[in-house]
């Protein structure tokens, strides 16, 4: 078909090549809680890498972490994860690995100092508060990966920092109330215990290439697929997102350069539609798709379709979930690669995952959905309803 991007694998490495970019500086403690080393000052105009930086990970081999690794890896700091071992993602040479339960199985830990450490693998507060207590004295900071989460219900539109997170869910039967109240108990518990050593980052939906979730791929697939795609939403539904890869760098750049606080991790740079995403998707991925909108909100419920991300109904606690503000992080040095590059190089590492995966994919709009959707649509409009 004439006008579609057919991915190589050749392709994928070449785009999900991962690099440093700005100049950044190091972070480092000759002991925890001593006087800022000479690796912790901002590095002087003419350094090309930060100082080395001794890192752990708690996690390190499900979605971001591998990212965040290899970043770190080619940007010569010393990396050490710590899992369950129960994943074995490609990481590079010279990663140390260390085994055991974030439930209290920490004893690996134990005796060990480290720069910074990157709290990647959890939701349960418990488990925060184990491992504050046990490195608070054996790393210099601890950044913590949250969410955007944290402020459900979204009541109002451009909720930033200052926002105060929940603390305590008012429905406990609310799955997406339980986790971003158990995310909030987590922040709490990094930045009470580690003060101006505590970093936060709350991304909003984290997409690219090793995607654990079928929720943007759909969007890749789809397009691929060509034809006539159902692209749900109003006019001026926002949408947000953040390339997984983008989102690891700023990671490391807040270690790099010593910050602390807390940062919304939004994208796009600017206000972006979901109209606009299907168009930049077609753009990059398919030329010759037809886009058929639909923006009646009872009719997309009345068919099953409520989300399919980036897009999602924007009413009720789900009214200002896509428009987080992301001035913050954007000052810190959060940096966006284009929408078409995401597209893309996500399409080009979709053949990457297993195949029974890929055969039975979970993603909110199935070829069934669709083409029952869009036929009633067609009738509605003939008639003029």
């Amino acid at each position: 078909m004439r006008g579609v991007f057919r991915p190589t694998r050749r392709d994928f490495l070449k785009a999900g090549a991962l690099a440093g970019g700005a100049l950044l500086s190091g972070i480092g403690r000759s002991r925890p809680g001593a006087g800022i080393s000479a690796a912790s000052r901002p590095a002087t105009k003419g350094h090309s890498s930060p100082a080395p930086i001794a890192l752990l990970v708690l996690g390190g081999t499900g979605f971001i972490g591998p990212h965040l690794v290899r970043l770190a890896v080619s940007r010569g700091h010393g990396v050490t994860i710590f899992s369950r071992g129960r994943r074995n993602p490609e990481l590079p040479d010279g990663v140390e690995r260390l085994i055991g339960d974030r439930n209290g199985q920490l004893g690996a830990l134990e005796g060990r100092r480290w720069d910074a450490v990157v709290d990647d693998s959890a939701t349960n507060p418990d488990w925060v508060k184990q491992s504050a207590a046990l490195l608070l004295d054996a790393v210099g900071r601890y950044l913590f990966t949250s969410s955007t989460g944290v402020y459900y219900p979204y009541l109002a539109r451009g909720l930033d920092e200052s926002a105060p997170p929940h603390l305590e869910a008012a429905d406990p039967s609310d799955g997406s109330e339980t986790y971003g109240v158990s995310k909030a108990r987590c922040e709490h518990t990094v930045l009470d215990t580690f003060a101006d050593r505590g970093v936060v980052v709350r991304p909003t939906y984290i997409v690219g290439p090793g995607d654990t979730t079928d929720r943007f791929p759909y969007w890749p697939v789809r397009f691929a697929q060509g034809g006539e795609i159902l692209a749900p939403g109003r006019r001026d539904d926002p949408v947000q997102l953040i390339d997984v890869r983008d989102l690891a760098a700023f990671m490391l750049r807040l270690l790099e350069t010593g910050r602390s606080g807390v940062f919304n991790v939004a994208g796009p740079r600017s206000p972006m539609t979901s109209r606009t995403f299907y168009r930049t998707a077609r753009r990059a991925l398919n030329r010759d798709v037809t886009l058929t909108f639909i923006d009646d909100y009872a009719f997309l419920k009345a068919h099953g379709i409520e989300y399919s991300i980036p897009w999602a109904m924007l009413e009720g606690n789900d009214a200002g979930m896509m428009s987080i503000r992301n001035h913050r992080a954007i000052a810190a040095g959060l940096a966006f690669r284009p929408l078409e590059d995401t597209l893309r190089d996500t399409l080009a590492w979709w053949p990457s995952v297993p195949e029974e995966r890929r055969r039975d994919p979970k993603f909110a709009i199935t070829p069934e959905i669709e083409a029952k959707a869009l036929a009633v649509w067609r009738a509605l409009r003939a008639r003029g309803a």
